[in-house]
């Protein structure tokens, strides 16, 4: 089921609606609990709700009352929940606007629609442990950062080719006391467990969720959304309070790395084995650790996660500068066959941590993260070094307590040997004040307001500097004219169903 957020008007009125639309429905909205993130909701294994009564008053309650818009689905979740099985529907639509710079200006539509079922085999069949998942996406709309932007940290999280597609399959099994090993086999996307900031989430760009980095340098910008790849994850918690993952994956998340990625696996159903591997270790530390103890008359501690951690794909990667014959791909003379170099490499950390909570009411809380990666081989990568910075205040005003707002941040810096390309092309082109790729900025303000407990409303607003890291504007005749920097509007419903 598509929502349908807004038609549009014409020039300016554009802005007024959007925020008229926001604000009629924060006016008119009664406090809830809050809704998942998009895309990266957890999924568990629970029972399904009870149904509601029949008629009128029975479908008011669930509207009020129930954390999806259809609650039980008339029965369909409790009689699956018999078998050990959840379904989970959830639609994220949202209305995006170049308000000025970018190559064109205005709105577009984009939106999907994510369908997850999973099994859990102990209420199935009475074997501890075992959990089977399989999920799908209905991509639909248009992408305004390929329209209209041209960045490189893109604008929405969702935005992708229009599709219907498998996400991910996979069956997870838990082992040894207190559940401290779990084994994950099957078609993975890795933005759901690796690299991952929980505060970050809440962001629209694309770049909060899996970083500009992987994305740009990985071959099909890796196994995240709206791909994925085969492979198998390992969860261990040696002690509590340490967590260890580990994974090895097919190189590449599509079989041919010459195209888009999205058209080359358009349904999601094409599972490479020969393209290399990519391999994954992530140390993860946490306080409070679990199973920690509070006394009755003290405070919560304000907590902390850290994450360091690596990743190889020993796949081929191009060279950003040189040919095969060891000339520059801007000399007339080349072949412009790039340079193929085995293996690429990157480390990174992250960081989560709580810095305050309101005395006397626990839901109000201001959380930082703080996530960076880079590589030291600039020969075969466009990004050598990627970050995101933020700051997350949970239940912003009293008595909204499943509120949220957001204002962070990420910086992309191109590597040196794609800047060296864009030099020796102007010289070769007499374009010597030309452009030069250097880096990208991008900086995001975002609230989300919960309307009721089945809907999230959130107006976002981004301001982009230097897109594509300062390339040519294609839309002006003159060639040392950079893309001037952007401001973009957006409003986002995300309806669990």
């Amino acid at each position: 089921m598509r929502l349908a957020l807004i038609r549009w008007g014409g020039g300016r009125h554009r802005v007024v609606i959007l925020w008229a639309v926001a604000a009629l429905i924060a006016a008119t909205a009664n406090s809830a609990q809050a809704g998942p993130p998009p895309i990266s909701i957890p999924v568990t294994g629970e029972e399904g709700q009870p149904a509601p009564s029949g008629g009128l008053f029975g479908f008011l309650t669930t509207i009020n009352r129930s954390n999806a818009l259809l609650g039980d689905l008339w029965g369909l979740r409790a009689l699956m929940s018999r078998y050990g099985m959840s379904l989970v529907l959830q639609e994220t639509s949202e209305v995006l606007a170049n308000v000025t710079g970018g190559t064109h200006t205005g709105p577009e539509y984009d939106g999907v629609t994510l369908g997850v079922l999973q099994l859990n085999t102990q209420r199935a069949f009475n074997f501890y442990g075992g959990l089977f998942n399989v999920s799908g996406l209905w991509i639909h709309g248009r992408n305004l950062s390929t329209d209209h932007l041209q960045s490189l940290q893109t604008a929405s999280g969702i935005e992708a080719n229009s599709s219907v597609r498998l996400w991910e399959l996979w069956y997870d099994q838990k082992f040894l006391d207190e559940d401290r090993l779990d084994i994950k086999i099957g078609q993975q996307s890795l933005d759901q467990e690796f690299m991952v900031s929980p505060n970050a989430l809440y962001f629209v760009n694309t770049m909060m969720g899996w970083p500009m980095l992987p994305s740009a340098d990985l071959p099909g910008g890796g196994p995240a959304y709206p791909l994925s790849a085969l492979g198998v994850r390992l969860s261990a918690r040696p002690v509590n309070g340490i967590n260890v993952l580990a994974g090895v994956f097919s190189g590449s998340p599509v079989r041919h790395n010459n195209g888009d990625p999205q058209k080359e696996n358009p349904s999601g159903t094409s599972f490479p084995l020969d393209n290399g591997t990519l391999s994954i270790l992530e140390l993860q530390f946490f306080y409070p650790s679990l199973g920690s103890m509070v006394m009755p008359d003290e405070s919560p501690p304000l907590g902390w996660t850290y994450r360091i951690g690596a990743w190889y794909d020993s796949e081929h990667f191009a060279d950003q500068h040189y040919d095969r014959n060891g000339l520059s791909l801007a000399d007339p003379n080349s072949t412009g066959q790039p340079r193929l170099h085995h293996g690429n490499y990157a480390i990174y950390a992250v960081a989560d941590r709580l810095v305050w909570r309101d005395a006397t009411d626990p839901n109000r809380t201001i959380a930082v993260f703080l996530r960076a990666m880079g590589t030291p081989w600039a020969d075969r990568n466009l990004i050598e070094f990627s970050m995101n910075a933020g700051l997350i205040v949970h239940s912003p005003f009293r008595y909204r307590t499943d509120d949220i707002f957001g204002i962070g941040m990420g910086y992309a810096h191109v590597s040196n040997q794609t800047s060296s390309l864009d030099r020796n092309t102007n010289t070769v082109n007499g374009t010597l004040s030309a452009p030069v790729r250097t880096g990208e900025v991008f900086v995001e303000m975002t609230y989300q307001y919960l309307v009721k407990p089945w809907i999230v409303v959130q107006p976002d607003f981004q301001y982009i500097i230097n897109p594509g890291g300062g390339i040519p504007d294609p839309t002006v005749s003159n060639a040392n004219q950079r893309i001037r920097d952007e401001f973009v509007l957006g409003l986002r419903a995300t309806v669990s169903f």
